[in-house]
């Protein structure tokens, strides 16, 4: 049996302590039950609607200005989603083909 990442960190050097799994790189501890129910409650969707989760393909939807640069992310342009944050304006840590890593709103993306 495998023990799942670390939320916090996401290390994958967990390790299980009477009921409650620990991350020795933060010192993190949680109970494997409450993760479950955090990831159920945590679902993020596309703009037409479709669950996104990590390792996903995404295309944009519309045009995108990227913040204190004069590049734009053109429509169509391709991505993967490396992990699924829970924030206000921006939801998915991309990689964006010919750009890079890069933080994009849920909204403007669809399932590819």
């Amino acid at each position: 049996m495998t023990n799942p990442p670390c939320p916090k960190c996401r290390s994958e050097f967990v390790y299980p302590d009477q009921d409650l799994l620990m991350c020795p790189e933060c010192g993190y501890e949680w109970s494997p039950s409450e993760t479950l129910a955090e990831e159920a409650l945590l679902q993020i969707k596309d703009s037409n609607g479709t669950p996104l989760t990590e390792g996903d393909k995404i295309t944009m939807v519309k045009d995108l200005k990227i913040k204190g640069s004069s590049k734009v992310i053109k429509v169509g342009t391709k991505a993967v989603i490396k992990r699924i944050v829970e924030g206000k304006d921006h939801q998915l840590d991309c990689k964006v083909d010919g750009i890079g890593e890069m933080m994009v709103t849920a909204k403007f993306v669809k399932k590819a």
